[in-house]
């Protein structure tokens, strides 16, 4: 059975520096990027704040629309985020309250 899968992105800022990812475990994941356990772009460029997460019912539907988010154009992306997150809010305590 595929597990559950997240699209998310992640900014240092608002209307800064944007990385879009996949995961199985989003709270796991964005942990990791906000206390710079990942090497890479994220730690490379400060980006702490998640901004925008989607949920899918399996891994490969999040993986599919992440490779198709990771080809949009920034002004794609923008539009994405200011519908649902209009000031580019820290979306951690969305995810890690009950």
């Amino acid at each position: 059975m595929d597990k559950r899968g997240y699209v998310y992105i992640m900014t240092n800022k608002p209307d800064g520096v944007m990385y879009t990812g996949v995961t199985s475990n989003l709270v796991k994941r964005v942990y990791e990027h906000r206390n710079s356990l990942v090497d890479g772009f994220t730690s490379k460029y400060n980006c702490k704040r998640l901004i925008y997460f989607e949920e899918h019912p399996t891994m490969s539907g999040a993986i599919s629309r992440e490779k198709a988010m990771k080809k949009w154009n920034r002004s794609w992306k923008l539009r994405l985020i200011n519908a649902t997150n209009p000031d580019w809010c820290d979306l951690w305590r969305a995810i890690t309250s009950s």
